[in-house]
């Protein structure tokens, strides 16, 4: 990712040396009293405690989420920053409730598991049934005449996986010809898989429906995120009977019973409560601007969550990095140039709808944009900016930087101009509709396996030491941004080839959010 085009090869510190002059004695004062507080004053443990540990997952349309809405207002209010929670839509209201999965025949057991967001509920008695497999069969019409036998069952419709290990693990421990045959055979396993479901004429997205239908009395599914314990977790996608996923250990070993013939039976209990359609909000903080009050910075983080877990690092953490980040402001550069804004946005996961709203709401507010710094992927330190297609973003996101301690911009990759996010996360909303936004993109952690929308998002994943380093670099971000004499460029550099097409690449354009989501059909 590091530096393109023109003055682009250099490194950061040479194009800071050449776009901009040293910070300022004030700038340099201000950057000082930021790093001071956040270290000696930080408060970001208390944040992610009452956030993750007391009020837990915030999936659209749950009271959850409403009391982490509320909760942030009186949060912001306490430190004297005015805030509020801005209805955009309305959601599937539902409330998470108990899960219990139980082996009972042919030996007792507790297993692993919980049902999926928005999984309609059992009775407190739970259901008792003999599991099946989806089976091979020679096509859709096999499949069609297959589909009574699910009747009063419970059916598994993922993959059995071939080891628990994670590769890296297999790396370390397998001789060279072991790890290649692991992965022969699980390559050819996966794509047998494919080819099973294929043959049913579904797929895995519409499957559960069908065998809804034909009278299955629950599902249980088996998302494996390829690290130990870990489980993607998602929505259900059934209207009235319950769906569960369960570990790759206790699932491996129900599908192994139901291959060797043991008939494995199992109980299900998941309560959960259906809550009509209910509001759905964006919680916005606000620190008034002094001379430039229609001129906006914008510190961006996603609210919302899976519930798998407790959404620590998807997006906990980018959430208290910016309330963090304000709450400083708010002590050391209380009458800033321009408004400062924190958007804490709704529904990203279904497709930035929080944000999508605001922009699609607030013309005026996206048109004054002097910058949107957004933070959506872990708890790492940052590692790199792209200049996310604007043609001169290097000028002023370069003369911001210097004012950074170097120990935060060492660690930081830069890619001018870039080019703009298309999706991904919310600052995408704002470059579609042509505002400097920008990702404050963070080094992994093993995001991607153990953390993102897994059952393993909780607050110790949470890694304080970045995410402290995140609030400096982001409260100091913005107060650059605020005094910088000058509005932003918007000009939009002549984006490259797609790489992959070979077509030239356009800019993102924006889109209406959903505005009532999570209705079944």
């Amino acid at each position: 990712m590091k530096k393109l085009n023109l003055l682009l090869s250099l490194p950061l510190f040479a194009i800071s040396f050449i776009v901009s002059a040293q910070p300022s004695d004030k700038a340099k004062e201000i950057a000082s009293q930021i790093v001071k507080e956040a270290n000696e004053n930080s408060q970001l443990e208390n944040l992610a405690h009452e956030l993750l540990d007391v009020i837990g997952p915030r999936l659209v349309g749950t009271p959850q989420m409403k009391k982490a809405n509320d909760w942030a207002v009186a949060k912001y209010s306490d430190w004297g920053i005015s805030a509020k929670n801005e209805e955009w839509g309305k959601w599937r209201g539902w409330e998470r409730g108990i899960t219990h999965v139980d082996l009972v025949s042919p030996r007792v057991v507790s297993l692993s598991g919980m049902q999926l967001a928005w999984s309609p509920s059992t009775d407190k008695k739970g259901i008792t049934s003999e599991l099946v497999l989806i089976p091979d069969v020679a096509d859709s019409l096999a499949f069609s005449k297959w589909l009574p036998n699910v009747k009063g069952k419970i059916v598994m419709v993922s993959m059995h996986q071939l080891t628990g290990r994670p590769d890296y693990n297999w790396e370390e421990f397998a001789t060279e010809a072991s790890f290649e045959k692991m992965k022969n055979e699980r390559d050819a396993h996966t794509k047998a898989w494919r080819e099973r479901i294929r043959k049913t004429g579904y797929t895995s997205r519409t499957i559960n429906a069908a065998l809804e239908k034909a009278g299955a009395i629950g599902i249980v599914q088996s998302r494996w995120s390829r690290a130990f314990g870990a489980n993607k977790i998602f929505s259900a996608n059934t209207k009235k009977i319950p769906v569960v996923d369960l570990s790759l250990e206790d699932y491996g070993m129900l599908y192994r019973m139901v291959e060797n013939g043991d008939k494995p039976i199992i109980k299900v209990v998941a309560e959960s409560k259906e809550l009509g359609t209910v509001p759905t909000f964006n919680t916005i903080a606000e620190i008034k601007g002094s001379e430039l009050p229609n001129e906006y910075v914008i510190l961006s983080a996603h609210f919302d969550s899976w519930d798998g877990a407790t959404g620590a690092t998807d997006n906990g953490t980018g959430t208290i990095t910016m309330m963090e980040a304000m709450r400083i402001l708010k002590k050391v550069y209380p009458n800033p140039k321009r408004t400062i804004l924190v958007g804490l946005w709704g529904s990203e996961e279904q497709g930035l709808n929080g944000s999508r709203a605001f922009v699609e709401d607030h013309p005026d507010i996206v048109e004054g944009v002097q910058a949107l710094f957004n933070q959506d992927n872990g708890t790492g330190r940052v590692v790199r900016l792209s200049g996310q297609g604007f043609l001169n973003a290097y000028d002023y996101l370069g003369k911001w930087l210097e004012a950074v301690p170097k120990e935060i911009t060492d660690e930081i990759e830069t890619t001018f101009p870039g080019v703009p996010g298309g999706g991904g996360s919310d600052y995408a909303s704002f470059v579609a509709a042509g505002a400097p936004a920008f990702s404050l993109s963070s080094l992994s952690w093993s995001y991607w396996n153990y953390t993102w929308h897994t059952n393993l998002d909780t607050y110790d994943k949470i890694v304080f030491d970045d995410v402290r380093n995140n609030a400096i670099l982001t409260a100091i971000l913005a107060y650059m941004a605020s005094e910088a004499p000058e509005k932003t460029s918007r000009t939009k550099s002549v984006l490259p080839l797609n790489s992959r097409t070979g077509e030239q690449r356009t800019w993102p354009t924006p889109r209406s959010p959903q505005r009532d989501g999570g209705k079944l059909d």
